[in-house]
């Protein structure tokens, strides 16, 4: 690996800053979701288990004109509490003298959270006065908030330039997990990709095109390049100012060894809502009156057979409406034959994306997979091929 993890660091009785991410959901002054936050805690358990004096950082929200209730992270302070089983100190701010009073405070093992960094127009524009405030806090920076590293702020990437900086545990993880999955992954590789547009995912579908074996399409921009190959898909979601690319994308694909995998067959239906009345059609059948909310058994056949040959699975998207019972069984279906084949030692899956992510948790598979990425943007920006800021940083850190 080209980067330093905590295996690296000696953090004993040293002030360490951990840029996390904790924007988490929070209604009520309860965090509603703390998924990120249980990602952290190895990280933060370490540290404290070490002596070293924790110091975190994370932004929350998107304030505009400086500090206010609606974006403090102190709510969270309970949630870490709790889950860290020891106290956790807070400052109202995360520079400048109420910060340094906070820190000098620290004792070997504790942990302090210092006020929304986003409060300070700084951060965001990586301004090197605002880093040099945050360097005095510590003496040594650690990143383990991978989905803050899509972003070239001050917490995520200016620190890594002024302080030795090293991987957290949730940091290594994530990218040790997409390593295997694209940079040097077991073959054949299939990846699924799904969601409305392809537009949205042009740039996605380009790198992965040179990646992987396989590109399986589902979702509404399956849709799309149905309609490209001359199929009509009725009131079916459809972007037909993107035909064009369409055949593009599949013709630069199968020059470089890459086949797509169109549905067969689809769930239609003349409502988009939960328990519609629907019926299985081949492709090339669709009614003008019906949309397509699901791909059909034969191509649910097709893609589990795909699985049992591929050793590794790259999945970003759902095969169809899958928040609306019964449009949700062909992505239950893929979803808990790839947990399985994961479970037996046959297959290694790595999944991210907010919707991925909601939808193999309601398949009951999420803990199935190999690896679950939550990191939104800066799972989708690596899919793309694009460099990451954050993780750049590590990579050249003193």
């Amino acid at each position: 690996m080209t980067f330093r993890t905590l295996d690296d660091a000696k953090v004993a009785g040293q002030r360490v800053l951990l840029r996390l991410d904790l924007n988490v959901p929070v209604h009520d002054g309860h965090v509603s979701d703390t998924t990120r936050i249980e990602r952290a805690l190895p990280t933060v358990r370490e540290l404290i288990a070490k002596g070293a004096r924790t110091i975190i950082l994370s932004h929350f929200g998107r304030p505009k004109n400086g500090p206010d209730t609606e974006n403090s992270l102190r709510p969270l302070v309970a949630a870490l509490s709790a889950d860290l089983g020891k106290p956790v100190a807070f400052a109202s701010d995360c520079i400048g003298d109420v910060a340094a009073a906070a820190v000098a405070a620290l004792k070997d093992g504790d942990v302090l959270l210092l006020e929304n960094t986003r409060f300070h127009k700084g951060e965001e524009k990586n301004d090197p006065a605002f880093v040099a405030e945050l360097v005095k806090l510590g003496d040594l920076y650690v990143n383990d908030a991978f989905s803050a590293a899509h972003r070239a702020h001050a917490s995520t990437e200016g620190l890594a330039h002024k302080l030795p900086a090293f991987a957290g545990r949730n940091m290594q993880a994530e990218l040790e997990a997409l390593a295997a999955a694209l940079d040097k992954p077991e073959r054949p590789v299939a990846a699924v990709v799904g969601g409305a547009k392809v537009s949205s995912k042009l740039e996605l579908l380009g790198n992965l095109s040179k990646k992987v074996d396989y590109i399986i399409i589902g979702g509404g921009m399956a849709n799309t390049f149905l309609a490209a190959e001359g199929k009509a898909v009725g009131k079916s979601l459809c972007e037909t100012d993107m035909l064009d690319t369409a055949r593009a994308i599949v013709a630069e694909a199968a020059k470089g060894g890459c086949k797509i995998l169109l549905p067969v067959d689809a769930v239609v239906a003349r409502e988009f809502k939960a328990h519609a009345a629907n019926r299985v059609v081949a492709v090339d059948n669709v009614g003008a009156d019906e949309m397509i909310l699901d791909i059909g058994p034969k191509s649910i056949d097709e893609v589990e057979a795909l699985l049992r040959r591929v050793k590794t699975l790259v999945w970003n998207g759902p095969f169809g409406a899958f928040e609306l019972e019964p449009f949700d069984a062909a992505t239950n279906a893929v979803a808990r034959l790839a947990g399985k084949l994961t479970d037996e030692g046959k297959l290694r899956t790595i999944a991210g994306g907010g919707d991925t992510v909601s939808a193999l948790n309601q398949a009951g598979a999420a803990s199935h997979f190999t690896y679950i990425s939550t990191a939104g943007g800066a799972f989708l920006e690596w899919l793309e091929g694009k460099a990451l800021p954050g993780v750049e940083a590590l990579k050249t850190a003193r």
